[in-house]
């Protein structure tokens, strides 16, 4: 199976990019560029890591996982060469130039995540959704503190513990929203619950990865701070996203005046996420839920002045000419379609290209040594199941009329939103190789796990719903 075609195209495409990978690691490991030839040979240098982060996530793909995965082992897979001493990744994965590709990169997969997220649709799933939420936040957050922390990683700090739990409270909504949609189950109530407790879920997180965050900097843990630094993270996401909602149309109409281009379109959009982002930081919050609050607050509505795409226009003038009322209408809702997403497919266009970064340099951090440690593999099962038992017990709260395996699956990945929690902890210096690299078993695992078992589940809720008719 490996050896065929398609396969093996993007396999050959890892092995031939080598030895110019390794070439344009030592040069910026020993120093013998500088300036701009330096910046010239690091760039070059990402664009090879991206071109070898799309071939690993296509490969991923192939074998019916996701192409995060496949990014994250291609990242885990370059650290190899330190094992036998060989350090030309390390000046990579600490050159400044290279950070910032992966802050911006981080930055930008939260607010894509907004984007992709509607305030109308989780209201319209309401109570379940919410009960679903809660659980699947609690439930991992006090099994990795207070029980898998404490007895398979003793004599770390509390702040290193609150971070462990943090990390298990994410769910990765792009992972599951993908299953569902191939199962053709979107529309089922379990797929709604699901996506609409995983998008309060991402909510949630970002509030306690900002407490536990401003926790760790401040060094102590008192109740009367902890509740200021909550408030001050709801208020900012609440008075951010209406005060935007009423700002945007004003913005978008200024800008649209002086160029209705795409340019521009995009320009608007960038505006509101790295302006949140900055923002947030001033409120003491991670710049991800600035971010975050911009993807949520921005609609197609906001946009609207801007011109459309050649292509949509085309279309568009199609259809006008159109004799059969039916194909006519179809054009018209597939034209509109397209024309209210276009912001998010600008946004997926940058975001092809930067993020694979992020999740090559995470893999990158994982110190392979320490995996010879019987402990750690230990601590990586523990964390596994906590971070299983949690959101399956999340199921429960679905409600009637949803299968609570299929919505505590659907609940499992942590994806990349559990690998940026784990470097948020890193960079505060909480999270040691250790337990960087248990998270990081973790996260792969859980992210194998929903797209396998999830269509069991289906199969199995199919076949009982096909045999419930001969049983009355």
């Amino acid at each position: 199976m490996f050896l065929k075609k398609k396969l093996l195209i993007p396999f050959l495409s890892i092995m031939l990019m080598m030895p110019a990978l390794v070439k344009a690691a030592e040069h910026a490991t020993e120093g013998e560029a500088h300036g701009t030839s330096q910046a010239i040979i690091v760039l070059a240098f990402i664009a090879l890591i991206v071109v070898l982060a799309k071939a690993a996530g296509a490969l991923s793909e192939k074998f019916g996982q996701v192409s995060v995965l496949g990014e994250l082992l291609l990242g885990v897979l370059l650290g190899v060469p330190i094992l036998f001493g060989i350090h030309f990744f390390d000046a990579f994965k600490t050159n400044e130039l290279v950070l910032l590709f992966s802050e911006f990169a981080v930055v930008l997969l939260l607010f894509q995540t907004g984007l992709e997220s509607d305030l109308y649709k989780m209201s319209k799933v309401g109570v379940p959704a919410f009960i679903v939420a809660i659980i699947g936040v609690i439930a991992p957050f006090l099994l990795g503190m207070y029980v898998v922390g404490p007895w398979l990683l003793p004599g770390l700090s509390h702040n290193a513990y609150l971070f462990l739990g943090a990390t298990l409270t994410a769910t990765s909504v792009g992972i599951t929203a993908r299953v569902f949609k191939d199962l053709k189950m979107l529309q089922s109530r379990s797929s709604q619950i699901v996506l609409g407790a995983a998008v309060i879920d991402d909510v949630l997180g970002l509030l306690i990865l900002a407490v536990v965050a401003a926790i760790v900097s401040a060094g102590h843990v008192s109740a009367g701070e902890i509740a200021i630094i909550a408030t001050k993270a709801i208020v900012f996401l609440a008075a951010s996203i209406a005060i935007g909602k009423f700002i945007a149309p004003y913005i978008g109409k200024l800008l649209s005046k002086i160029h209705e281009g795409i340019g521009m379109k995009m320009a608007m959009a960038l505006l509101f996420c790295l302006g949140y982002a900055y923002l947030s930081t001033l409120f003491g919050l991670a710049p991800i839920v600035g971010a975050f609050a911009a993807g949520l607050l921005l609609d197609a509505v906001h946009f609207k002045r801007f011109r459309s795409p050649k292509l949509i226009n085309d279309i568009e003038e199609a259809a006008k000419s159109c004799s059969q009322a039916d194909v006519k209408e179809k054009l018209t809702i597939a034209v509109d379609e397209h024309r209210h997403r276009h912001i998010e497919d600008l946004i997926e266009g940058i975001s092809q290209w930067i993020v694979p970064v992020f999740f090559v340099i995470t893999g990158l951090q994982v110190n392979l040594a320490v995996l010879a440690n019987v402990n750690v593999l230990l601590v990586a099962l523990g964390l596994t199941i906590a971070a299983i038992a949690g959101k399956l017990v999340a199921g429960f709260g679905a409600g009637k009329g949803a299968d609570w395996k299929a919505v505590g699956v659907g609940m499992i990945p942590r994806g990349e939103v559990g690998l940026i929690f784990a470097n948020v902890g890193k960079a505060l210096g909480v999270v040691n190789d250790e337990a960087f690299a248990a998270i990081v078993i973790m996260i792969i695992i859980t992210t194998i796990f929903t797209p396998v078992v999830l269509p069991m589940v289906a199969k199995m809720n199919k076949k009982k719903e096909e045999a419930q008719p001969a049983q009355v």
